[in-house]
């Protein structure tokens, strides 16, 4: 009788365990669904900002940043989202972003496997943006002046260079049967 419950116990923690990490991935996959419809309204973004600018070029017209300033700010709201989404996805996935060379490393590393830079505890981090909240927008110009990497470009950077990890697309296939 012993034996049956053991395995009745085990069998209901491989279930529990299963139902989690599937729970995880659907969620990943929606999420990184929502990433790329996000990419592809800010691309028709990029199209609708290059026709404005060009047309103000056909009529002679002086080219002015009010012409385009909302889709800028729709832009960076959309790259926001894309960031968080990021973030959340990395989280399920027990990973993080190394702070220097911007590759996906296990959540709980001090030092990076690629480039060896030694890493922030995440809770140090979280209360220092908390922290400097209202210096955002100094940081940011700083970040643009010494030319490190956009939130796009550090998401784009992890779409093109997925880890072994990543859902595959014949995972995808299997998830909606």
């Amino acid at each position: 009788m012993d034996f049956f419950n053991k395995l009745g116990k085990k069998a209901s923690e491989a279930y529990k365990t299963t139902a989690d990490k599937t729970g995880k991935i659907a969620k990943e996959t929606k999420l990184k669904f929502r990433m790329g419809e996000l990419k592809s309204k800010i691309e028709d973004m990029y199209g609708d900002i290059g026709k404005k600018v060009y047309e103000k070029h056909l009529q002679k017209e002086e080219i002015t940043e009010d012409a385009v300033l909302e889709e800028c700010k729709q832009i960076d709201e959309m790259s926001q989202e894309i960031e968080s989404i990021r973030k959340e996805c990395l989280e399920l996935r027990d990973k993080k972003i190394c702070q220097k060379c911007f590759k996906e490393i296990d959540k709980n590393m001090k030092f990076c496997p690629e480039c060896g830079a030694q890493q922030e505890d995440e809770q140090i981090k979280e209360v220092d943006v908390l922290e400097n909240v209202e210096d955002s927008s100094k940081e940011e110009n700083m970040q643009e002046n010494t030319g490190s990497q956009t939130n796009l470009e550090k998401t784009t950077e992890v779409e093109i260079n997925p880890d072994s990890q990543n859902i595959t697309e014949e995972e995808l296939k299997n998830i909606g049967q």
